[in-house]
């Protein structure tokens, strides 16, 4: 045995050893600062450039946000090498036993949190009312929207994207069912039901992030089956893995100017703020507020009792994530710099790189509240009472929707068609509240992404036991040695 660790002891170069985490901790704080500067910076120099007497056209708020476009496809750049490679390489390191039981605890984890999300959602809309009386808005119904598909397709789509039947093309296209109304209808094409539609498949543009997990998963169980023989994949995939996150690291240091120039184009974009706060203040409120309390209550409260610490020295941590979030309002973009101070913080890489990228691909608790509040919302602008099944109804179709409203910018609204139709209200109304969406997105991510890396926190608490067991012969080894692992389980 000895001989056998004397030959994994020099390990090939660590990742950041201590000695440079010590310097880089006023490293770590400057960066933070930095982008909550750009976050704010970005806020104040859009409101001025908004108010100097002059329009702006579509082609210059282009040119104002093509930095921050640029850092966020180095961000995108980077998901489909680092799910793969940290996927995989984080399981093919464990046991399939402790596999199973880390990605139970955390799938547990993020239902729970969704439905708390949906019903604090929902108790609040219904004690606020933010639709009552207000009449400005009623008459305000943007263009058409029709609806393509059902409910229960989206749910099939769901797990047909975890299957893709080719992992290159998951890497660019999600599949996605289409209703197509029968030809020779279009007389009668308020009486045909979306069920007689002719069914046709597209394939949509943007990663399939699910079906890359599910691969990722598959792969990285076989090789930790076969053990000796697996190693040369394991090797490079470790290798990869943390090539992606030095690589990280340096775009990192994009991110205040990126958020800077992506929140002052948004602004720009944005129609009058008086006129929108006016009308949909009390809605846009009402979705922080349930943010809010459930970021800082029920989570927190949940984080609490299972590790017995207070998340806010945490939170306090993960600024810099939570700017960035914030600033690009992609939880998917945020998932390397999630990763990336989830290990700083010495949680165990093989759940981070379990939990994370699941956690931004499925548990999506902001969005999950967001869609209840609006779909009871517009209700209440319609003054339409909802029975309690209806509610039900609701609170289903937002979770579900929730999961299957893949980590981009947005994706928000496509699904919110899906949860007004549950209730039987009129498509076109997701125009109403378009004009705070952008706004609410970026609260939304920003909890989302919170909520992912606390349950990592919470999973990891859970798995410690299991995680470090003494057979893997741990010498108060650093919590980056993912590559030693396979070497010292005997």
């Amino acid at each position: 045995m000895t001989t056998n660790h004397h030959h994994s002891s020099p390990p090939p170069p660590p990742p950041p050893p201590v000695s440079t985490e010590r310097r880089s901790v006023l490293g770590e704080n400057l960066l933070t600062i930095v982008t909550i500067i750009g976050v704010i910076g970005g806020t104040v120099f859009g409101l001025i450039l908004k108010n100097s007497n002059r329009e702006w056209t579509q082609r210059e708020i282009m040119y104002i946000q093509y930095p921050g476009d640029l850092f966020l496809r180095m961000l995108k750049c980077l998901i489909v090498p680092l799910i793969v490679s940290s996927i995989t390489s984080a399981i093919g390191a464990l046991d399939l036993s402790l596999s199973k039981r880390i990605a139970i605890r955390s799938i547990v984890y993020y239902f729970t949190t969704t439905v708390c999300a949906v019903i604090l959602g929902i108790i609040l809309v219904n004690i606020i009312r933010p639709g009552d009386g207000n009449d400005a808005l009623k008459n305000k119904s943007g263009p058409k929207v029709t609806r393509d598909v059902l409910t229960a397709d989206t749910l099939l789509d769901l797990v047909r994207n975890l299957f893709p039947p080719n992992i290159v093309q998951a890497t660019m296209f999600q599949y996605r069912t289409h209703l197509e109304p029968p030809e020779n209808a279009e007389a009668v094409i308020k009486n045909v039901p979306l069920e007689r539609f002719k069914i046709n498949g597209q394939w949509r543009e943007g990663m399939n992030v699910l079906g890359l997990v599910m691969f990722s998963v598959v792969l990285g169980a076989t090789i930790g089956k076969m053990r000796e023989k697996g190693k040369p994949i394991q090797d490079f995939l470790v290798a990869l893995s943390e090539a992606m996150m030095i690589i990280t690291r340096w775009v990192i240091w994009l991110s205040p100017i990126g958020v800077f120039f992506l929140i002052t184009a948004k602004i720009l974009e944005m129609e009058s703020l008086i006129q929108v706060i006016g009308n949909l203040g009390l809605y846009f409120l009402t979705v922080v507020l349930g943010l809010t309390l459930h970021g800082f209550g029920t989570i927190a409260v949940i984080f609490t009792l299972i590790v017995r610490k207070l998340p806010f020295p945490y939170v306090m941590k993960m600024s810099q994530v939570l700017a960035t979030a914030f600033g690009t309002g992609s939880s998917s973009a945020t998932m390397p710099i999630t990763i990336n101070c989830l290990d700083h913080m010495g949680i165990d890489p093989r759940v981070t790189r379990f939990v994370i990228p699941v956690g931004a691909t499925i548990n999506m608790d902001g969005t999950a509240l967001y869609e209840a509040v609006a779909a009871i919302f517009i209700a209440q602008l319609h003054g339409m009472s909802l029975t309690f099944g209806k509610i039900v109804g609701v609170s289903v179709t937002a979770t579900a929707a929730s999961i299957g409203a893949a980590g981009i910018p947005q994706a928000g609204l496509i699904t919110m068609v899906m949860v007004l139709d549950t209730v039987g209200l009129p498509a076109e109304d997701v125009t109403l509240i378009i004009a705070v969406d952008w706004l609410l997105d970026r609260f939304r991510t920003t909890i989302n992404v919170m909520c992912d890396a606390l349950g990592t926190i919470i999973v990891d608490h859970l798995s410690k036991g299991e995680l470090y067991r003494p057979s893997l012969n741990y010498e108060d080894g650093e919590p980056h040695e993912l590559l030693e692992l396979r070497q010292e389980k005997e």
